[in-house]
């Protein structure tokens, strides 16, 4: 609960909530929001399918700049959605990036999941780029599938299965 000042700062931007199912939230509702997360990574949590949310600080323990989840879409079927959420003030500099990759890691390896997706609104050309530097693939792009916010939208699913994953390419030492 600490992180709460930097939780509401990024989720009362309406730039950042832009494309999210949420919109701009006030203190208290971020409040709550921070409150479900932390309660999903209780063992005895038994609400939703949030398996992990991690807040991405900037080192060595800086400020919250951002957060990453792993969702739970299938226990029979192993499948999985990463999503994630940064403050524009640290865009481009490979933090959803190093985020998402990470949370995949988990993914695929702690919680040996089969498939792995992404979703976005086709809009979100940046978003839609991390996920294409994560090795994901484009799947689908469904036109105008959805009202969202008042207008209809375009939804986009990038996908990455478990060989794929431990398939890929050594990371850069950056990584």
């Amino acid at each position: 609960m600490d992180d709460l000042d930097a939780v509401h700062d990024l989720q009362s931007r309406p730039d950042v909530t832009r494309y999210l199912p949420f919109d701009v939230r006030g203190r208290e509702e971020a409040r709550s929001s921070l409150e479900e997360r932390v309660a999903a990574g209780r063992p005895d949590h038994e609400g939703g399918h949030l398996l992990l949310a991690l807040a991405v600080t900037l080192p060595p323990a800086g400020p919250v700049i951002g957060d990453v989840v792993l969702f739970l879409r299938s226990r029979e079927h192993r499948q999985g959605e990463i999503g994630y959420i940064f403050h524009p003030d640290h865009g481009g500099r490979g933090y959803a990036t190093e985020a998402a990759r990470a949370m995949l890691g988990l993914g695929f390896g702690a919680y040996g999941l089969h498939r792995v997706i992404g979703r976005l609104d086709a809009r979100n050309g940046p978003s839609a780029r991390v996920l294409e530097r994560l090795g994901m693939r484009r799947e689908a792009h469904y036109v105008q599938n959805e009202m969202f916010k008042g207008e209809w939208s375009d939804e986009l699913v990038y996908a990455m299965l478990e060989d794929e994953w431990r398939s890929r390419p050594p990371l850069p030492a950056r990584f």
